[in-house]
């Protein structure tokens, strides 16, 4: 079977190209790719080439597939896992699948397997590890993003607490307590205020930090201060850039305890150790955000973590267990991935999308692999149906803007159906 795929083949080098997939092994299973959203950490693979800890060191001579942040359909199983899996289900992949302590992922480690191609092999290992998950949402777009959920889920589960005297670790964050989100009103950002709202352990107070308003504007309306009240959640959104002392500003929304629970959704030195200065006492830091920089540090404060037991945790990525909780909450309606998604485009644009990634503007940029369609933001569909009035991409763009507009501003299962259509696709 032929199948269309971006691959890379080094830094900054990524390639639309058209090949033939082998049969799929007994062991293996063929699987037709439907959406995939673009991850920051595709981008560090783009940039890095086989530098990434990720990336096979002879990329150039056998590219592989980029994109992990996929959903699709089953088309073929191989005979050991016929008694799991079949055709016509759908799927999402759980990347990080840890086979052997191997970094191998789908996305970063394969010549058959990634999120940016029409179809795929899954390999052994994926199946070996539980890592290919069924998917009954309806829509794929919420497949694509149950894998950045996982990682948000992941990262609330990774934090940790102890009593005075007492050396177990409660893991999670703090329920009830005091959470601040730095630098969260990017696209991952928005995942974290649904989940802490609506994941089921909210805090007393929630904190969303971020610079630009236009951004903590979206994210009120999308997850508002009222809505969260429901939940018992004080929610505020702050503008840090126009606060003289915003450290201090923000220490006393608590009355001066600090938060327990801090999140950190940028990887920048002042954000950082701002972050470690309103930690309260046990607070835990999480440094969600990777950096690209292997130099990367900041300062922190070892006089708290030895008299005020302040500490810091990371995670890079979620589990099996995190994917399948943010699959359960999608498909209860408990949490809304849709806020993530600004811009939509065809496989033709991966390449492009992804090695620019950093320089466009707006959260999730969300491809849909059997379509051609050139990224274009949700907010521009009018704009592009009068630049291409007249044409059925006009057209298509006219009724996206409308279904879009009609679902709060937001990409939907309705919106998906007419981009598929348009296309002529239909499995």
């Amino acid at each position: 079977m032929k199948t269309k795929a971006v691959r890379l083949y080094g830094e900054n080098d990524l390639r639309l190209d058209e090949f033939e997939l082998p049969e799929i092994k007994d062991t293996e299973i063929l699987a037709c790719v439907v959406s995939d959203s673009i991850c920051m950490s595709s981008y560090k693979a783009a940039s890095q080439g086989a530098a990434h800890k990720r990336v096979p060191d002879d990329v150039a001579e056998n590219p592989i597939i980029i994109g992990h942040e996929f959903c699709g359909k089953i088309v073929k199983v191989g005979a050991k896992w016929a008694d799991k899996f079949k055709a016509g289900e759908k799927f999402v992949i759980q990347p990080a699948h840890n086979y052997k302590g191997s970094l191998c992922a789908p996305g970063y480690s394969y010549t058959y397997c990634g999120g940016a191609a029409q179809y795929v092999i899954i390999p052994e290992e994926t199946l070996i590890m539980d890592c290919l998950l069924p998917f009954d949402g309806d829509a794929y777009f919420y497949g694509s993003l149950a894998e950045p959920m996982s990682c948000i889920v992941g990262g609330f589960h990774a934090n940790y607490h102890t009593k005075p005297g007492v050396y177990t670790h409660e893991m999670g964050t703090v329920p009830g307590g005091n959470m601040i989100i730095l630098a969260g009103a990017g696209p991952m950002g928005l995942g974290c205020i649904d989940y802490a709202v609506h994941g089921g352990n909210p805090p007393k107070l929630l904190v969303v930090t971020d610079l630009d308003d236009a951004r903590l504007k979206r994210a009120a309306e999308l997850i508002s201060p009222e809505d969260a009240k429901k939940f018992g959640v004080d929610l505020r959104y702050v503008n840090t850039g126009i606060i003289e002392n915003p450290t201090e500003y923000l220490r006393d929304i608590t009355g001066g305890e600090g938060y327990n629970d801090v999140f950190v959704y940028a990887p920048v030195k002042p954000v950082v150790e701002m972050g470690d200065a309103l930690l309260s006492r046990d607070g835990c830091l999480n440094f969600f955000a990777g950096p690209s920089n292997t130099e990367f540090s900041a300062m922190f404060n070892f006089y708290n973590v030895h008299y005020g037991s302040t500490h810091i945790v990371g995670t890079s990525g979620g589990n099996t267990d995190d994917m399948r909780e943010s699959i359960a909450l999608m498909e209860k309606y408990l949490i809304n991935p849709s806020a993530m998604v600004t811009h939509i485009g065809g496989l033709n644009a991966y390449a492009e999308t992804t090695i620019n990634l950093p320089k466009i503007k707006g959260a999730k940029k969300l491809i849909y692999t059997h379509v051609e369609l050139p990224l274009t933001a949700i907010d521009e569909f009018s704009k592009a149906a009068e630049e291409n009035s007249g044409t059925a991409l006009g057209e298509l763009f006219s009724d996206l803007d409308k279904i879009c507009k009609d679902a709060g501003g937001l990409w939907c299962p309705a919106a998906e159906k007419r981009l598929l259509d348009y296309a002529g696709f239909n499995i």
